[in-house]
């Protein structure tokens, strides 16, 4: 369905945002994998949107070094601020990271 897509989209441009940034940092992402999901409320109309949105990608590295708390934390952080469907949208988009 459209909302279901809408998500999957915004988990999308996340990921390719991010395996470019790890990728540039020198990082190896052997496995990206998202859980993301939405949430819809009625607006001030009391028409229906995606209101919220959870990104949940769990992330494996491989190769020498994998990225400290606060490198994992400044990559997603610069992947959302760089993601052009993010900036395209008022959802609210929450990231929730895990490392496998």
């Amino acid at each position: 369905d459209p909302e279901e897509a809408f998500v999957a989209a915004l988990s999308s441009c996340h990921m390719l945002t991010f395996l470019y940034l790890a990728a540039k940092a020198g990082f190896v992402v052997e496995s990206y994998r998202d859980e993301a999901s939405g949430v819809m409320t009625p607006n001030e109309s009391g028409r229906l949107w995606v209101s919220s949105v959870i990104l949940a990608p769990a992330i494996a590295f491989g190769g020498d070094r994998e990225p400290s708390a606060a490198e994992l934390e400044a990559l997603h952080h610069d992947a959302h601020d760089q993601c052009y469907l993010a900036n395209s949208v008022k959802t609210e988009i929450t990231i929730a990271p895990r490392i496998v």
